[in-house]
This record gives structure tokens, sequence and C-alpha cells, in this order.
């Protein structure tokens, strides 16, 4: 079994002074009026009845004040498709090629630099996809987070999720799933406990690289003190509903606490597929540096 376990607290990585004279460089509008404080880790596990995990899971934390005040820090999850070893190319490469394109893109805004990053990397994953007959149909689905100041960006393209989980309150489930069976459930064709049940509720009907297009959801969520995302592989929520990921992510101390357990349910719920489940805890919100 292969796991991965990654931990950080991204707070500390600019002292004071390092903070105040990138602060200082930025334009106005550019710069963070909040400062999130967050603590998170991922885990990514082959599961029980897979020979190889296409899942993968990715990340970037800027070191430097003024592209952490343009583009904020940024995690991703991704489940690759296609034979032989093409979904683990996909899902890694559309990774690599999101997080490189993002921090590269000269759109000012959080919501069209994610989106086009995403449309950069489908166009690598297809261009390559056509180059060996093989790799037919290869292609990854997506879900990505920025965080900049207080505004948690989403974009995904696929049926990996996010969830926001928050205070009191029932979980959230912030993206939609892009599926045949979701299709269905929005026209009223189909219920939700249908398309839970149904043997075609893995078909996706949008994914990063199987099409020459993509057109990712993005939206946008002001965080608040407390707050836990959730990233996640289909892998977890075929197995773990809203209900069962809401009890396993109040009952654990920690993110890293968090990723294994749901990591253990899944498996212990049968494994079917790989698992990724990525946490990030919102340990406090203060005010950026010269607000």
């Amino acid at each position: 079994m292969t796991t991965t376990d990654t931990q950080h607290e991204s707070t500390a990585e600019l002292d004071g002074g390092a903070l105040k004279r990138g602060w200082d460089a930025l334009p106005d509008a550019r710069r963070e009026e909040k400062r999130v404080e967050v603590e998170w880790a991922a885990r990514t596990d082959i599961g029980r009845h897979r020979e190889n995990n296409e899942d993968k899971f990715d990340f970037f934390l800027p070191g430097d004040p003024a592209t952490l005040g343009m583009r904020g820090r940024l995690w991703a999850v991704a489940d690759g498709m296609g034979g032989h070893s093409a979904g683990q190319i996909a899902s890694e490469a559309a990774l690599k090629a999101i997080i490189r394109s993002y921090y590269s893109e000269s759109a000012e805004d959080v919501e069209p630099a994610l989106r086009e990053a995403i449309t950069d990397a489908n166009a690598l994953i297809h261009a390559a996809a056509k180059q060996f007959s093989d790799h037919g149909g290869m292609g990854t689905t997506v879900v990505a987070v920025v965080i900049r100041g207080d505004v948690l960006t989403v974009a995904h393209a696929g049926d990996s999720r996010a969830y926001l989980l928050r205070d009191g309150g029932p979980i959230q489930q912030l993206t939609a799933d892009h599926s045949w069976v979701e299709e269905l459930v929005r026209r009223g064709a189909m219920t939700r406990e249908q398309a839970e049940q149904s043997p075609h509720k893995n078909v996706i009907t949008r994914s990063v690289g199987a099409t020459e297009t993509v057109e990712p959801d993005v939206a946008s969520e002001t965080l608040r003190a407390g707050d836990t995302v959730l990233l996640c592989s289909d892998g977890l929520t075929g197995h773990l509903d809203a209900e069962g990921l809401e009890k396993i992510l109040r009952r654990s101390g920690n993110p890293s606490r968090q990723a294994l357990d749901l990591i253990d349910a899944a498996n212990d719920a049968g494994g079917r597929d790989n698992i990724t489940a990525l946490v990030l805890h919102v340990r406090g919100i203060t005010d950026a540096p010269g607000t």
C-alpha cells in the first residue's frame, strides 16, 4: 500500500520584515486585506483493489510576499483516467501545469487566472494524448483551491470534490459533480438516492485533457476562523456520504489525523478505488500588515 502524508503550518514562512518590504512593493489593488493562518495535511492511498495509484495531490505556497499577495496559496487534487499508466501521467502532469500556469498568468484576479491555468493544463494533456495511441482517452479530474486574503476560490472539472465544514452547521459541498447522473439529478430525471445507487455514477461529463477544450466551474467563498476545507477524489466519496465525512472531520483533532481517518474509513468500507483526502483548517484570520 502506498500512502503519502504531508502537513504544513503555512504562515511561518515569512518573517515580519520580509512581509512589510513585500507589502510596500505591491500596488494597493493587489494587497491582501486579511491574513489567513492555515494548517493542512494530505494523504493518498492506492486502495484495496487497484494496482497503481492514479490520484495525485499538489500544492504551492509562495515564498515571497509579492507572489503571496497577488496569487495566494494553492492546493489541488486530481484523479487520472486512461489505459495503462495514462491516468497517473495525466493527473501528475495536470497539477504541475496548473501550478506553473497559475503563478505565471498575467490576469490580476484569482478566478480568471485559475480558470486559464486549468484550460492550459487541458491543452497540454489533450495534445499529449494525441501523440500516443495507447493513451487515448487520457484525462483527469481536478479540484483546486486558492486562498488569497480571506477568500477561498474553488475551481473544478470532473467529480473530485471540495467541501466546507463551518461552526456547528452541516458540511457543505462546494462543487457539483460533472457526471452523467448529476446532470440527471439537476434536471429532475433522477433522485439523489437513485444517483448514489446508479451503476453509471462514475461516468463523468467533464475532465481535463479528454476533449480539446474544458470549462471549469469557479466560485469563491469568504473564509472564517475555524473553517475546515476538504478536497478529495471520488475514491473517498464513493464510500462515505456527507454525514460520514462530517463525523470524521468533527471528531479528529488535526488535519493529519483527519486525513488518515478518512482514508482508513474508505478502505474499511471496501477501498474500491484510489483514495485522496486533503484537509485545510483555518486556525485564525488577522489583518494583513499595513492595513
